[in-house]
């Protein structure tokens, strides 16, 4: 069920937003395809393709601490793999890198995924810290988008203690148990505190902090430089592309890679800049298109190659 709700609601989403178009607007659509500029696409994704390169050389300074030291080609497959996983099970990336490091290069599992967690609190910061700029450019759209006008604020710290409540019982029954599979509970997780602890424990800090930086513009101009392939946005201003960054990269979370949820969420952040609608939807299409193929290429050749270049593994 839960593999197969977001992939059912993203065809559901891809079904009620094309059901919606006149034969006239499919047609606008697939003059905005046929006549786009693919210069712009192919830079964006030479971008997406730096930020993999940046994200596996970053992995290095968080592992170094911890003594482990994995071929570089090894790296940055393990990323494809990674993104590739994601469109299949949500979020199974993460455990997909950890487990092919772990594979070829001989780091324990737990240790690598605590690295890899560590990586995710310093993409968090990044992505609130955007959040933050496209407030201050458009404050209004993002209460839009993000809250919910009708939220109860008294719910929401009451679930908010509940949970800590039941996070700080279990602390303290998993702290005094003696028994065995609590106490490889325990290991499991040191291994993951000792991952997320090498981010304050690596040489080059200021090294991680530049890639993590890179990775993020990286991101954004990936995002920016394709609103140039079509004609109706590229003239948007730049609240448009960070507020429609955004948008994108919350949606994604919501179904298997953005599926059916990307192209409409962005599609309606660029329709409030006085982009037509078939031109917005293009965009959003040819973005997410274009990227989820860059994914399932390099993620299905790496699955590929991994063994074959570790075959004396």
């Amino acid at each position: 069920m839960f593999i197969v709700l977001p992939i059912a609601l993203g065809f559901f989403l891809i079904w009620y937003s094309l059901s919606k178009l006149q034969p006239e607007d499919i047609v606008d659509i697939k003059h905005s395809f046929k006549t786009a500029n693919y210069f712009w696409v192919a830079l964006s994704l030479f971008l997406g393709g730096l930020s993999h390169v940046s994200r596996a050389i970053r992995w290095q300074y968080m592992l170094t601490p911890m003594g482990y030291t994995p071929k570089f080609v090894n790296r940055i497959l393990s990323v494809f793999v990674s993104y590739f996983l994601n469109l299949t099970i949500p979020r199974s990336g993460e455990i997909a890198r950890a487990t092919t490091i772990s594979k070829y290069e001989d780091i324990p599992f737990d240790k690598a995924f605590g690295t890899i967690v560590a990586e995710r609190i310093a993409d968090v910061i990044m992505l609130l810290l955007i959040i933050f700029i496209a407030f201050l450019y458009q404050a209004d759209l993002i209460k839009e988008k993000l809250f919910s006008e009708n939220s109860n604020p008294t719910k929401k710290l009451l679930i908010l203690g509940g949970i800590i409540l039941v996070f700080w019982l279990l602390y303290k029954y998993l702290s005094k148990s003696k028994n065995k599979v609590v106490l490889k509970i325990k290991g499991f997780i040191n291994g993951l505190k000792e991952g997320v602890l090498s981010i304050f424990k690596m040489e080059k800090k200021g090294a991680f902090i530049f890639h993590t930086l890179f990775i993020w513009t990286m991101y954004v101009l990936m995002f920016y430089v394709v609103t140039f392939a079509i004609p109706e946005t590229k003239n948007l201003p730049f609240e448009a592309t960070i507020v429609g960054f955004v948008i994108g990269a919350i949606s994604m979370a919501l179904t298997n890679g953005g599926l059916g949820v990307y192209p409409a969420f962005v599609a309606g952040v660029l329709t409030l800049y006085h982009v037509s609608e078939n031109a917005a939807l293009a965009f959003g299409w040819i973005m997410w298109t274009a990227q989820t193929v860059l994914i399932i290429i390099s993620g299905g050749l790496s699955l590929l190659f991994l063994p074959l270049i570790n075959k004396d593994n």
